[in-house]
């Protein structure tokens, strides 16, 4: 079925193809050639031929770009039905709440098996209750931190399943807050959660995959991963880690049939602001993060970040940046990282400044009082409840 639709794809693309060759550029060009000869319109043939020229230029380039774009778009598909979720094995670290947890329900509801881990039980065992009617669902208590405990969960996995074939880093953390507040251990912490965490993943999987034949990695990175935000150090300078780890291992292990997907999402609509943790003046940090993340113009609703996240993986993409504000910030700021590095500094100056010995406490989210109208982020409060950011301790 597979072979019958890939050619049916070629041979549509092929149809298309020469239909636009004939009608842009050969039976103009035929046309214009009988009219030019003409006796009755001899007087016309200096004008006509200019302005034949110019619809031959238009023609020219959209024949280009459509000679470009339909193999790229043909390649799209027979990469993406290439590899089908059915079957398969998922590792999602962080999968028990948010965009994990999206992740998953997409993947059981395409016959796949998923495998979360995270460090809550309580979130797990809702997790499972969610899932409980979409595919074979198994979770594990693990605290990424500890490098035992992910040994422990890898061969529970393998125990169970027999194999690994996609492994999704996911769980992540922010911390929100002037520089000043910020401590060692808040570094420390982000990058071993957000960097040493998939690397010992990725290291303990890697030569299961290639036992297995090859298999699929995606690193979750971020946004803050390509271009850093001020009052998100600890998190851009982890992020960074990520991006970098996940792109150079891209090119060594796809000799193995191993294909690494670095994602990089701008704002998203999970629900996990009440989750985040909050330094400096709090209520403030939490105000402006949670009107961020909630503006529907600028951020990105999870169910359609984990489609496209899914089918990226599905085609061993490369690389995927979501969101259009996300795009257009990494594209300025390769661009013209003067300009990107002075308009940094003045978003700096609308954020909050440090606050008193208070400050250095870390507050979640849901333990602040809300400054701003509860219509601002009611996506990101019922994305919230749906999934399963609302309970956590």
């Amino acid at each position: 079925m597979q072979n019958l639709a890939t050619t049916a794809t070629l041979w549509t693309a092929a149809v298309l193809c020469r239909f636009l060759f004939l009608r842009l550029l050969v039976i103009p060009s035929f046309s214009s050639l009988l009219w030019i000869h003409s006796p009755a319109v001899q007087v016309a043939v200096k004008p006509a031929v200019q302005d034949y020229g110019f619809k031959m230029s238009v023609r020219v380039l959209l024949l280009a770009g459509a000679l470009v774009f339909v193999p790229w778009l043909i390649v799209r598909l027979i990469r993406t039905a290439g590899y089908s979720l059915r079957g398969k094995v998922a590792l999602i670290t962080g999968g028990s709440r948010g965009l994990g947890l999206v992740l998953a329900r997409h993947i059981c509801g395409q016959g796949g098996n998923v495998a979360l881990i995270a460090r809550d039980p309580d979130e797990l065992a809702r997790a499972k209750a969610d899932l409980a009617a979409s595919g074979a669902v198994l979770t594990i208590q693990c605290d990424l931190l500890v490098a035992a405990q992910i040994d422990s969960a890898v061969r529970q996995i393998i125990d169970r399943f027999g194999k690994i074939d996609i492994l999704i880093n996911c769980a992540g953390i922010i911390e929100v807050g002037p520089l000043e507040h910020m401590t060692r251990e808040d570094f420390e912490c982000a990058m071993r959660l957000h960097f040493w965490a998939p690397y010992e993943l990725v290291s303990r999987i890697v030569p299961e995959m290639r036992r297995w034949g090859g298999g699929r990695i995606v690193n979750i990175s971020s946004i803050g991963g390509k271009v850093a935000v001020p009052h998100l150090a600890p998190y851009s300078v982890s992020k960074f880690a990520l991006t970098a780890f996940s792109d150079a291992i891209r090119a060594e292990l796809a000799g193995d049939n191993i294909h690494v997907t670095t994602v990089a999402p701008g704002m998203m609509r999970t629900g996990s602001h009440v989750n985040a943790k909050f330094k400096g003046k709090h209520d403030i940090e939490f105000a402006w993060f949670s009107a961020s993340a909630g503006a529907p113009l600028i951020s990105m609703n999870a169910d359609r970040a984990a489609r496209k996240i899914l089918a990226a993986c599905r085609r061993g993409q490369p690389s995927l940046t979501l969101t259009f504000a996300a795009r257009g910030a990494i594209l300025g700021n390769a661009l013209f990282p003067n300009l990107t590095g002075y308009m940094m500094k003045l978003v700096n100056r609308f954020l909050p400044g440090a606050a008193d010995e208070a400050g250095n406490e870390s507050l979640a989210g849901s333990q602040l009082h809300r400054l701003i109208p509860e219509w601002v982020t009611r996506l990101l409060d019922r994305a919230t409840v749906r999934n399963n950011e609302g309970r956590s301790n």
